[in-house]
C-alpha cells in the first residue's frame, strides 16, 4: 500500500535517525578535540575525493535527463562545487582546509594516498547516479536532509578543539549550510512527487540507505587504518608526509 507524503517523509527521515554518519565514533573523536592533527589530515585527504567526486556523479546524473527543467534545477549543484566566476566553490574552499591542516594542497588534489575503501565506496556512488533509475538517484542525494545538523557541529568542534580552525579553513562548511537546504527542499519534493507507488517508495528508501552505507564506509576505513587497529593499507597516505608546515608546528 502506497504510504501518503507525509508517512513516506517520516520513513525517509527515520533512516536518517538511525543510519546518518553523524553516529561514527570518527565523528565523536573529530568534534571533541580527540583527534591527532595527523587523524585530522587524514580526514580532509579521504573527505576530498568524496568532494571532488560529487560533480562527477551530478554530471552523470544530468546526461541522463530528458526533462530542461531538471536539468536546470540540478545544475547549481555542480556550479556549487566546481565554482563559477562569481562562487569559490567547494572543491576550491576544501583544499583551503588543506592549506590550513599543512597538507600539500597539490598532493590533497591528486588524490594520491586516499584509502582503497573510500574509491571504492565513492566510486560506488557515482556508478549508482549513473546506472539507477532517475528516482533512485535523487533519493540518494537526500542524506543532505541530515546534513546541516552534522555541519554545524562540526564548525563548533573544530573552532572549539583545533588552532587551525577559522572563518577561512571551515569555508566549506558554513557555505554547504547555505547551500543544502535549497538542494534538499527540491530533491525531497522531487521525490515524494515522484514515488506515487508502494514499489517506487521502497526503491527511493533504499536508496537513501545505500547511500549512508556509502557515507559510514568511508569512516570506518578511516577509522581503522588511523585510529585502531591503526593499519593504514598500501596506498594510503603516511603520515608526517606532504606536509608544509614546520617540524616544530605539527
Amino acid at each position: 500500500m502506497t504510504a501518503s507524503s507525509a508517512a513516506f517523509e517520516d520513513r525517509l527521515r527515520q533512516i536518517g535517525a538511525e543510519r546518518y554518519h553523524d553516529k561514527h565514533p570518527f565523528h565523536d573523536l573529530l568534534h571533541s578535540g580527540g583527534c591527532t592533527p595527523d587523524q585530522v589530515r587524514a580526514w580532509v585527504i579521504n573527505r576530498f575525493y568524496y568532494q571532488a567526486s560529487i560533480p562527477i556523479k551530478d554530471a552523470a546524473f544530468m546526461s541522463r535527463v530528458d526533462d530542461p527543467a531538471l536539468r536546470r534545477a540540478w545544475r547549481s549543484r555542480i556550479e556549487d562545487h566546481d565554482g563559477t566566476a562569481e562562487n569559490e566553490g567547494g572543491i576550491a574552499r576544501w583544499l583551503r582546509l588543506a592549506d590550513a591542516v599543512g597538507l600539500d594542497r597539490d598532493y590533497v588534489a591528486s588524490k594520491d594516498g586516499v584509502l582503497p575503501a573510500t574509491k571504492f565506496a565513492v566510486d560506488a556512488y557515482v556508478r549508482f547516479v549513473r546506472d539507477k533509475t532517475l528516482l533512485e538517484a535523487v533519493a540518494a542525494s537526500l542524506t543532505e536532509l541530515f546534513a546541516p545538523k552534522i555541519h554545524a557541529a562540526r564548525i563548533e568542534g573544530l573552532l572549539a578543539n583545533y588552532a587551525f580552525a577559522d572563518d577561512s579553513s571551515l569555508s566549506y562548511f558554513r557555505n554547504r549550510l547555505k547551500e543544502a537546504p535549497k538542494d534538499v527542499a527540491f530533491g525531497l519534493a522531487w521525490v515524494l512527487e515522484h514515488a506515487d507507488t508502494a514499489e517506487k517508495q521502497d526503491m527511493a528508501a533504499a536508496a537513501l540507505i545505500f547511500k549512508t552505507d556509502v557515507l559510514w564506509a568511508q569512516l570506518d576505513a578511516l577509522h581503522a587504518a588511523y585510529v585502531a587497529p591503526g593499519r593504514i593499507p598500501p596506498g594510503g597516505w603516511q603520515p608526517d608526509t606532504h606536509l608544509t608546515i614546520p617540524e616544530q608546528n605539527r
